[in-house]
C-alpha cells in the first residue's frame, strides 16, 4: 500500500510539472497610459521555465530587460535600472507572483491574489480567461488580466495586464 501511495504521489508531481507552461518565443508589447493616451511599442524575446525564472530581453529598444530569478526582480527599462527583492518589497511581490502565475497557467491563484473574479470563454479556437478585480485592488495589484490560449495546444498567445493606476501592458507571444 505504501508503495502504491508513493507511485501516485510521484505521478501527481510529474503531471503538475507538465502542466506548467514553459515559454521560449518572441513577443511584442504595447503599453498604454490611459491618462495621457500615450502608447509605446516594444519587442523582444521571452524565456520562462514554468517556475520562477523569467527573462524578457528587448530588441526594441535594445538593451532593455525584465528578469525574475527566484525572488529577485531585475529591470532595465528606458534607461532606469533596478534590482528588487520581491520578499522585501510588497508591491513587487504581488506583481511578480501575478506574472509568474499567469505565465504558468495558475490563473486561479492570480485571481485570488488580486481579489478578482474569473470568466472563461472559448471561441474561434481560443480560450480566454478574464480576471477582473471585485472591488478595491490590492496595492500593486492588477485591475484586470486577460489571458488567451490556443485550444489546440493550450499555449499562451496573449496576455493583457491592466494596473490599478491606469497602465495597460499587452503582450503578444508568437
Amino acid at each position: 500500500m505504501k508503495h502504491i501511495t508513493l507511485i501516485i504521489i510521484a505521478l501527481l508531481f510529474s503531471v503538475s510539472a507538465f502542466a506548467q507552461q514553459q515559454i521560449d518565443t518572441d513577443f511584442t508589447q504595447t503599453k498604454l497610459m490611459k491618462v495621457s493616451g500615450k502608447t509605446t511599442d516594444k519587442a523582444g524575446h521571452i524565456t520562462f521555465d514554468g517556475n520562477d525564472q523569467l527573462t524578457m530581453t528587448y530588441t526594441q529598444p535594445e538593451g532593455d530587460y525584465f528578469i525574475i530569478e527566484g525572488t529577485m526582480v531585475k529591470i532595465n527599462m528606458d534607461g532606469k535600472k533596478a534590482e528588487l527583492d520581491a520578499e522585501k518589497v510588497k508591491i513587487v511581490k504581488l506583481q511578480r507572483a501575478t506574472l509568474l502565475n499567469c505565465l504558468s497557467g495558475n490563473w486561479e491563484q492570480a485571481a485570488a491574489d488580486n481579489n478578482a473574479e474569473t470568466d472563461i470563454t472559448e471561441a474561434d479556437g481560443q480560450k480566454t480567461i478574464s480576471i477582473v478585480a471585485k472591488g478595491k485592488v490590492p496595492r500593486g495589484g492588477y485591475k484586470s488580466v486577460e489571458l488567451t490560449y490556443r485550444l489546440s495546444d493550450n499555449v499562451l498567445t496573449k496576455m493583457v495586464l491592466e494596473e490599478a493606476i491606469g497602465i495597460i501592458n499587452s503582450y503578444e507571444l508568437r
